[in-house]
């Protein structure tokens, strides 16, 4: 696989914990270590607007998009967004057009450029592996993402929440500059019904192919929780799976539905079974690369991976709280307060999320997770990702999000127990990385914490007199390099 590429495997990949908190920093910082930095490519164009909207602190956007091969778009999308002085108080954010099937050229081009953006300052300046992570839950925006994220030289596409089947064959096809169809899951539609985005790279950047070579086709490695789904992708991806991120229930953000009936314990969460342990062995005998999540955050544990069979593991929580992670510094300092204390309640709520996946969510006041600040919220669906597709009494694709509005919800065809205890997730981690959106009433969108059941033990990485630690600390206390 990677050796023909690299030295070696990675032992240990940076969870991409989105929005923006595996950003390029903290993915560039693991990545000059010698591991795997990971950037979450879940709604980073809107991210991108926001910095450019704030200033452009550094000028780190308009230094890769300085490098972009397409030049033209990009005069638009500073003209339109980037602030030099932005005022106080700070204006609401500009929303770019929500995706749909059929996209603007504008939003499709602004969705390739911020991939391209994250990537390449997470590459910027040295020569280890840099990963991007996308949802199969949020479809709509995968190619552009894929390709932007590709033209910046991206080295592995990692990706959960679904069964991505059909991005091998895709990244076959990116890496020529050929056009691409992605299919998209439409609630309603028929066997014979097919829908599905376009991308042709020559069509979205006049002069691709005069001015770009071909690109090299990033490494695949869908994540997973039993052999049954490994099996599947390889049987019925497009294209060659490379290897397996193997995560368990325990991991932060969203997690794989308990096997079989979904049942609740006396908290309301999920309850998880024998059925919910992937089979090491049945994996390793699939013969290719892979890496376990999902509490795999020790030496000892990074020992255990190995000697089972897997390259390494993936760990996300003690990155989310580290120095260089996207979170917003306030918030970030409160958990690790949280930590300090002793006072760590992890939740995983079957509820909050729209796509219908479990989500971990950290019980935090003054978040989201606090049902007082979750009631003063009105309703409001302005960012879209995790809306769903479904099919119109005439056959057209409408758009409807369990969290937004409950009349309008019901008014598509939802159902009225569906929006009980959602949450716009698309907002809610926009917040927490520090771009939460102030609508023009003035109400300022709260954050969401999600993490791993992991956190209670981050202070293992603490620098000795302090209540922080860096991304190097973890790694030098998973490789047994602390002093």
């Amino acid at each position: 696989m990677c050796a023909k590429v690299f030295m070696k495997l990675p032992e240990i990949i940076q969870g991409g914990m989105g929005v923006a908190i595996s950003d390029w920093n903290l993915a560039k910082a693991v990545s000059l270590q010698g591991q795997m930095g990971t950037v979450s490519g879940t709604g980073i164009h809107m991210i991108m607007v926001s910095r450019l909207m704030e200033g452009d602190i550094g000028g780190h956007v308009r230094r890769a998009l300085s490098h972009f091969p397409f030049q033209e778009p990009i005069q638009r999308i500073l003209k339109k967004y980037f602030v030099p002085k932005p005022k106080t108080p700070r204006q609401p954010y500009k929303r770019p057009p929500m995706w749909t099937i059929n996209p603007l050229k504008e939003l499709t081009e602004l969705t390739v450029i911020s991939h391209f953006v994250e990537v390449f300052l997470a590459k910027e300046g040295h020569e280890s592996p840099v990963a991007i992570n996308l949802l199969e839950k949020v479809q709509l925006p995968t190619v552009a993402s894929l390709y932007g994220a590709m033209l910046a030289g991206v080295n592995y596409v990692i990706m959960g929440a679904g069964i991505p089947v059909q991005v091998p064959g895709i990244l076959d096809r990116l890496s020529k500059h050929l056009d691409v169809s992605y299919r998209i899951d439409v609630r309603g539609s028929a066997a014979e019904d097919t829908y599905q985005v376009r991308f042709d790279p020559k069509v979205v950047f006049s002069g691709v192919m005069e001015k770009t070579q071909e690109l090299t086709r990033p490494y695949f490695l869908p994540i997973i929780s039993s052999v049954v789904l490994a099996k599947s992708l390889i049987k019925r991806s497009t294209g060659k799976v490379d290897g397996f991120i193997v995560e368990g229930h325990i991991a932060g953000g969203h997690n794989a539905p308990p096997r079989g009936a979904m049942r609740l314990d006396e908290n309301g969460e999920p309850i998880f079974g024998e059925k919910d342990t992937p089979d090491l062995s049945k994996i390793k005998r699939l013969g290719l690369p892979f890496w376990l999540a999902g509490g795999y955050d020790t030496p000892e544990k990074l020992d255990e991976a190995q000697d089972v069979g897997a390259a390494g593991i993936q760990v996300g929580t003690a990155f989310a709280f580290c120095d260089e992670s996207g979170m917003e510094e306030s918030l970030r300092r409160r958990v690790i307060q949280k930590v300090v204390d002793e006072d760590v309640q992890v939740r995983t709520d079957p509820r909050v999320s729209p796509t219908g996946y479990p989500f971990k969510v950290l019980q935090l006041s003054e978040t989201m997770s606090d049902p007082e600040v979750y009631d003063q919220r009105v309703r409001l669906c302005d960012i879209g990702l995790l809306r769903e597709p479904y099919k119109r009494d005439d056959n057209k694709v409408g758009y409807r999000c369990s969290a937004e509005p409950k009349d309008q919800y019901i008014k598509k065809g939802g159902s009225s127990e569906d929006v009980e205890g959602r949450g716009c997730l698309c907002n809610n981690l926009c917040a927490s990385a520090g771009y939460p959106q102030q609508r023009k009433d003035g109400y300022i969108e709260q954050p969401l914490v999600t993490t791993g059941n992991g956190l209670p033990s981050i202070g293992k990485f603490f620098k000795p007199g302090f209540r922080s630690y860096s991304a190097k600390d973890v790694l030098d206390y998973l490789t047994k390099k602390m002093s």
